[in-house]
Parts: C-alpha cells; sequence; structure tokens
C-alpha cells in the first residue's frame, strides 16, 4: 500500500494535479469492463470516425472469435492521454493504450507509467515486420523504445487539378507559382489554399512553411526551444508565411477553419489546394479524387533551404503501449500484438482504410487512390521534413496553436507573430 501511494504521488507530480481532481471520482466508467481468465482491456484513439476504427473494431471481434479471449475496449479521441493518466492515478488503467506519440505521451516511459518494449521487440519476434526508421523514431534518449510503431504519418499536399485547369495554371513548385496561382483561382471565384487555420492542422503548415528555411538541425533547436527570434532562418520562414498570407494565398477567413471544414471545403470544390495527412485523403470521394493530383508544398523562391516541394513525413502515428498493469499479463498481451502486426491485419488497415504502417509491407492501397499517390511519392520529387510534436513541449501545444490562428488573421506582422509564438513558450 505505501508502494502504492508513493507510486501514485510520483505519476501525480509528472502528470500534473490538475488532471486529477475531477476525474479520479469516477475513474471506475474510465477502465474498460474485463474480467475473468485470459481478458485484456485496450484503451484506444482508432475510434468514431478516425481512418482505420472500423477496420480495428472489426480485427478485434475476429481476435476475439478465433481465440475465445476478451479484448475489452475503452474508446477515447484527443483526450485519450488526460483520461489515461487519470485512470493511472488511481490504479485502473487500461492494459494497452493505443495512442499517438506527442505531448503528454512522450513522458509516459519515463515516467513509469507505461513499460520500454525494447526487448520485446526480439523476445516477440517483431523486429524484422517494423520499419527500422520506425524504431528508432520510437526510441527516447535513454534508449527505451516507448511501444511499438504501429501507424504513421505521411502529409502531403492535394491539387485538384481540375479546378487549376479552370483557372489555366498547372501545379505550383515554387512560392512565386503559388501566388501566381492563387490569384489565377480568385479570378475564377475558387478558393485557393484551405487549412485548419484555428487547429492543429495549420499550425503543422506554419511549423512546415518555416523548414524551407531551417536545416533540420536548425528545425529541431527552434521547435524543442520556441527562440525563433535567435535564428535569421525561422524569422525569415515566418515573414514568408505572411509574405504568402497577404498575397491571399489561403481562402477567406482561413483562421476560422478546422481540419474538417478544410476537407470539406477541398470535396466541395470550393478550393484547390488542400495539406492533408493521408489518413484524410482516405475521405476524400473517388468522383473527387480522379481530378486531384498529390504532391509537395512549394518550395521558397528565393533565400530557402530546399530543392524540392516540402512533405511532412513521420513514423509518429499510433503506437501500442503498455501500462504497468499490462506490465502483468504479457503472456496474454504478445499474442494480441503479433496479431495486430500480421500481414492480415496490415492488409486490412491499408486496403480497407487507407492507413500508412509502420509494418514493414509491399501492400498499397486500391480504393483510396490518393493514399496511394502519397505512398509512391520519393525524394526525387519532394523533400520530406519533420514532424515537429516530437519536439514541442505539450504544455505549449494550445498555447502555439492560439498563435497560428492569430497569424493566419489579415493584421499580425511577422515580429508580432514571432513576439507570441516565443511568449506561448515561456508561459508553457
Amino acid at each position: 500500500m505505501t508502494h502504492d501511494v508513493s507510486r501514485r504521488a510520483v505519476l501525480k507530480a509528472v502528470f500534473g494535479s490538475a488532471i486529477a481532481t475531477p476525474l479520479l471520482a469516477s475513474c471506475g466508467a474510465l477502465v474498460p469492463a474485463s474480467s475473468g481468465p485470459g481478458s485484456i482491456s485496450v484503451h484506444t484513439q482508432l475510434s468514431g470516425a478516425v481512418a482505420g476504427a472500423q477496420v480495428f473494431s472489426d480485427v478485434v471481434a475476429a481476435y476475439q472469435r478465433r481465440t475465445g479471449r476478451t479484448v475489452a475496449q475503452l474508446k477515447n479521441g484527443s483526450d485519450l492521454p488526460i483520461v489515461f493518466e487519470t485512470s493511472t492515478l488511481a490504479g485502473k488503467q487500461a492494459d494497452v493504450a493505443i495512442v499517438n506519440m506527442m505531448g503528454r505521451t512522450l513522458g509516459w516511459t519515463g515516467a513509469g507509467a507505461t513499460i520500454p518494449v525494447t526487448d520485446l521487440l526480439d523476445a516477440w519476434d517483431l523486429r524484422d515486420k517494423i520499419l527500422p526508421e520506425a524504431v528508432a523514431e520510437w526510441t527516447d534518449d535513454e534508449g527505451r523504445l516507448r511501444a511499438f510503431p504501429f501507424t504513421r504519418t505521411n502529409w502531403p499536399v492535394s491539387f485538384n487539378t481540375g479546378l487549376l485547369e479552370e483557372a489555366g495554371v498547372e501545379i505550383p513548385t515554387t512560392s512565386d507559382e503559388l501566388v501566381a496561382v492563387a490569384d489565377a483561382l480568385r479570378s475564377k471565384g475558387i478558393g485557393p489554399v484551405t487549412v485548419g487555420g484555428s487547429d492543429w492542422s495549420g499550425q503543422k503548415l506554419f511549423l512546415q512553411i518555416l523548414q524551407g528555411f531551417l536545416s533540420q538541425e536548425e528545425a529541431r533547436t527552434v521547435f524543442s526551444t520556441g527562440r525563433l527570434s535567435e535564428s535569421a532562418g525561422a524569422v525569415a520562414g515566418v515573414e514568408h508565411f505572411v509574405e504568402l498570407r497577404d498575397a491571399g494565398v489561403f481562402v477567406d477567413d482561413v483562421q476560422g477553419y478546422t481540419s474538417d471544414s478544410e476537407l470539406t471545403q477541398f470535396n466541395t470544390r470550393k478550393a484547390a489546394i488542400v495539406p492533408a495527412m493521408s489518413s484524410a485523403l482516405a475521405l476524400v470521394p473517388n468522383e473527387r479524387a480522379k481530378e486531384v493530383t498529390v504532391g509537395g508544398w512549394p518550395m521558397p523562391s528565393e533565400g530557402g533551404v530546399l530543392a524540392r516541394p516540402s512533405v511532412i513525413k513521420s513514423y509518429n502515428g499510433h503506437g501500442i503501449w503498455i501500462s504497468e498493469n499490462g506490465a502483468d499479463k504479457l503472456d496474454l498481451i504478445k499474442p494480441f500484438v503479433q496479431d495486430l502486426y500480421s500481414d492480415e491485419v496490415t492488409d486490412a488497415f491499408i486496403l480497407g482504410s487507407g492507413r500508412d504502417m509502420n509494418r514493414v509491407t509491399d501492400t498499397v492501397s486500391q480504393d483510396f487512390p490518393l493514399v496511394a499517390q502519397a505512398s509512391r511519392l520519393t525524394d526525387d520529387d519532394v523533400m520530406p521534413v519533420m514532424l515537429p510534436d516530437l519536439l514541442i513541449p505539450d504544455s505549449v501545444f494550445e498555447p502555439m496553436i492560439k498563435v497560428t490562428a492569430m497569424a493566419y488573421g489579415s493584421s499580425a506582422s511577422a515580429e508580432r507573430i514571432v513576439d507570441a509564438f516565443e511568449k506561448s513558450y515561456d508561459a508553457a
């Protein structure tokens, strides 16, 4: 009992006391109901309208029928990390969590809320089945593999060539061409670039635009410290963003859009260009996909560091984490995890939902043509830039999104954006 109390105190200190009080009283509702021999509990973000949710549900159902073992599920979206932490403080967390590696989750293994799976990679015969680049990205500075890398991220830019043809222009590869394309589209009453200026999708594009002027090493420093003003490249990137904004590259009132509304605008032909991750491209109807070409964000015409358009690429998607409770059920978790990395399940996710997977595979999406296009982009076509999520402190994410939403507005100067960006780190 003393150990449990001490452990909980440590976790509370790491997680932050603010999450515990409101939810602990109802923590029983935060735990999937599972009991009896041979059962495990899984807390998953693969639920609701998320790409792959139905596939995951079907996979779990098939596993239960085949093995006779219960896999009880608790489903959450973006709030999964805080719900998991709250249930962990109560000692009632699920055995397995399937969630992205970013923000709060980056500290789970170091805090002891989840166990490192480094040794299990070989013990469970998974090393040769998972892309080595994914293993490297999911390994922390102490050499601990935080979780089994499951899905990954490919974040290209989609161009409606039908709309571009109506405006008499082609796919832009440089910023000067992008401005000219935006002008031509607007003259035809067509929106140029749509993006969720008010949420994480707009934040990602803002940070991608900055990387047009930053080396990978400079980008790591800038995104981990937030000190834009100390990097000439970062300042140039912000100024470039403002130039694009003021030139009308983004749709009107973009600061009010979300990741959902950007896709709706693109799918209804009200905007011609959208930067969206491949899992979102799986939601583009086939009729629209027929007139879409996937590529990268146009490189800066002057002063940049890129030789080709850029695409955000990362092996950071959903991972399969094992909790402290799950550490006592490894014999039951092992076959379930092995099943998730089987050829059949991998194919089901790729073919049935358009997900990009960290499993070594030759399978390419068939019913999701834009996802397939994105997977075929090579370094000869685009230059990959980083997904900064592994570098940005969790407490900075929401304040930063407010800053980038402000940046998409029409009146914010580069100096104001830099100052607000840095203050979001200082305050956090």
